[in-house]
């Protein structure tokens, strides 16, 4: 960690930035170092990767508070994998995703204690986060998450008793899991029941505890799972896997893995339901004469013959070229704003040429030209 440069400086942002700062800052930064614009560039590789371990950390309100009370060892994967606990994949609180799982979710998982404490139960879920790229989350990806989870213990096969030995039926409650118990009070005696102290509810004792799970009959492990993340995704969406939980009780069902997905922004696509922007810029005289333009999209570059006379803002859609439809057919377009640069520093031989396509045009300094209805590169093309 000791060799990483802090992300504040990697994005050149304040330490006070905003999350609009911080992101206007990474789209900068991606746009400049990504590689598609510098194809065979290893050292533009490299910070475009920084940028983006930087905002991934920056973007994340909880990330970022520890990056900033405790530095790059607040961040790091490995503080604190391995613990079980609060800690899920990589060592990730999932205290960092209390708003976010909260409002997917719906609060906490599972019921009350069923009746018969003997009767199978299902698995807890069990909740990771990933982050991915524009372009993955837009034609879906494949991916491997370390979790942890509670497993059937190997050795007493979830039994809790030692290898060659079996739970008893509780002699308190017998097997019941709840005791009956009788309280005096000034309006008579009052019966009631509680979870048996013997068993603590569970019906049955192990007089011998399994060495590996200590009698508990399952146990903690770290495991890979691997995910495929649904095409057309969007960020902080989440998304279920059946039975990849932790291991059911009693023989219960395994639980379910549930999936938070952050995208990181683009550094020119902006996503608008399942349609997708970009700016093309052009300049003033590929927006008079019109030009043969190539055009990014997410499946590559496309050609497109730009009209003589564009005006700026004009949109034009580029039909099937947006985002897959989530667990549907077809897909969104893409939306090509045109913004047409006006030339600045021109030379004086530049200044001249213009000033005599003003007087060929018939346009007179200080008044505005036409009635509104026709723009600068109608009357040009008019001109033709």
């Amino acid at each position: 960690m000791a060799d990483k440069r802090d992300y504040y400086e990697v994005l050149g942002v304040s330490k006070g930035a905003s999350d609009d700062e911080i992101k206007k800052a990474y789209r900068k930064k991606a746009k400049q170092y990504h590689p598609d614009l510098n194809p065979g560039d290893a050292e533009a590789e490299a910070k475009f990767k920084e940028a983006n371990e930087a905002y991934e950390v920056l973007s994340d309100s909880q990330k970022k508070a520890r990056y900033d009370q405790f530095g790059h060892a607040g961040v790091d994967p490995n503080y604190g994998a391995g613990g079980g606990g609060a800690y899920g994949a990589g060592g990730f609180d999932f205290g960092d995703l209390g708003d976010i799982f909260g409002s997917f979710f719906g609060g906490g998982f599972g019921g009350g204690r069923q009746a018969n404490p003997n009767a199978p139960q299902r698995g807890e879920t069990v909740q990771t986060r990933v982050t991915i790229s524009f372009e993955d989350a837009a034609k879906g990806c494949k991916r491997t998450v370390d979790i942890n989870r509670v497993e059937t213990c190997p050795d007493c096969h979830g039994s809790g008793a030692k290898a060659g030995t079996s739970p008893k039926t509780c002699p308190d409650c017998q097997g019941r899991g709840y005791v009956n118990v009788q309280q005096r009070t000034p309006f008579g005696v009052i019966s009631s029941q509680k979870s048996c102290p013997k068993c603590q509810g569970k019906g049955k004792v192990v007089e011998s505890p399994c060495q590996n799970c200590r009698g508990n009959g399952r146990v903690n492990k770290k495991v890979s799972v691997d995910i495929n993340i649904p095409a057309g995704i969007d960020d902080r969406q989440v998304f279920n896997i059946s039975g990849a939980g932790n291991s059911g009780i009693n023989g219960g069902p395994q639980g379910d893995l549930k999936v938070a997905v952050f995208v990181r922004p683009h550094a020119y696509f902006e996503r608008d339901g399942y349609n997708v922007w970009l700016e093309q810029r052009v300049s003033f005289t590929q927006a008079a004469l019109g030009d043969n333009l190539r055009i990014p999209t997410l499946d590559g570059d496309v050609k497109f013959d730009l009209p003589a006379g564009t005006q700026s803002e004009t949109v034009f859609s580029l039909k099937g070229k947006g985002i897959q439809i989530l667990n549907g057919r077809g897909r969104g377009d893409q939306l090509v704003r045109i913004i047409v640069d006006v030339p600045k520093n021109l030379t004086q031989r530049q200044k001249e040429l213009l000033v005599e396509l003003e007087k060929e045009m018939g346009i007179k300094r200080g008044a505005p030209v036409g009635s509104g209805k026709e723009g600068f590169f109608d009357k040009f093309k008019n001109k033709k």
